[in-house]
């Protein structure tokens, strides 16, 4: 593998991983962002993508928004789409429930970014501890810091945000599944330990660690 293709549902997302994926990822491994204009976009593009791209040593990884859905059977869904498109080796992974769930669970990197001191101090506390099982974490980070917009913000917390040090499951399971790609599942030993956040009968049933 020499290159690997992320294609994600819109720009913040993309803004986040542009950030976090050249601490991510190693040198020799090249790798792409491609934005699209929400998830109906997204699923749209996937057969073109895979089907159309002849560069070799390519894998893809998926990424959007799980959006209150039924995660397991989205998950099910996309894997589906990709190996009817010759790559079912495509990693799908989805952020529980919005992106913003990210944020929340790196209160500290929010702090930072918007010059919020003690900020941080909440993360143990609910609704922070687990951040996936807000329904809506948008509208709770609206609330928590009125000048947040989405574009901005990413570029604003992403560069203070932790590949350890985060409260959300889906999070640390997309990390997770980017290492076993690079590394294997059997040579992982030699990363850096990702502690998974206490799981609850709400976890969402796709967030499997590969």
């Amino acid at each position: 593998m020499k290159r690997l293709v992320f294609l994600v549902e819109e720009r913040s997302i993309a803004e986040v991983l542009e950030t976090l994926l050249p601490r991510l990822l190693p040198e020799e491994i090249a790798y792409q962002v491609v934005p699209h204009e929400g998830k109906s976009d997204l699923e749209r593009s996937i057969p073109h993508k895979l089907r159309g791209w002849k560069e070799p040593e390519v894998r893809f990884v998926i990424v959007r928004d799980n959006d209150r859905a039924d995660c397991k059977a989205l998950k099910a869904r996309l894997q589906q789409v990709c190996s009817a498109n010759g790559r079912p080796d495509t990693v799908i992974r989805l952020v529980c429930q919005e992106l913003e769930a990210w944020y929340l669970g790196d209160l500290n990197a929010v702090a930072q970014a918007y010059g919020r001191l003690g900020l941080g101090r909440s993360q143990e506390r609910n609704p922070y501890r687990n951040p996936d099982q807000i329904s809506s974490p948008s509208q709770l980070l609206q609330k928590l810091i009125p000048e947040h917009s989405q574009i901005a913000g990413a570029k604003a917390i992403a560069p203070y945000m932790s590949l350890e040090q985060n409260r959300s499951h889906s999070f640390h399971v997309f990390v997770q599944g980017v290492r076993h790609l690079l590394y294997g599942r059997a040579n992982l030993e030699g990363q850096t330990e990702i502690v998974f956040p206490e799981a609850s009968s709400r976890t969402p049933p796709c967030c499997d660690p590969f």
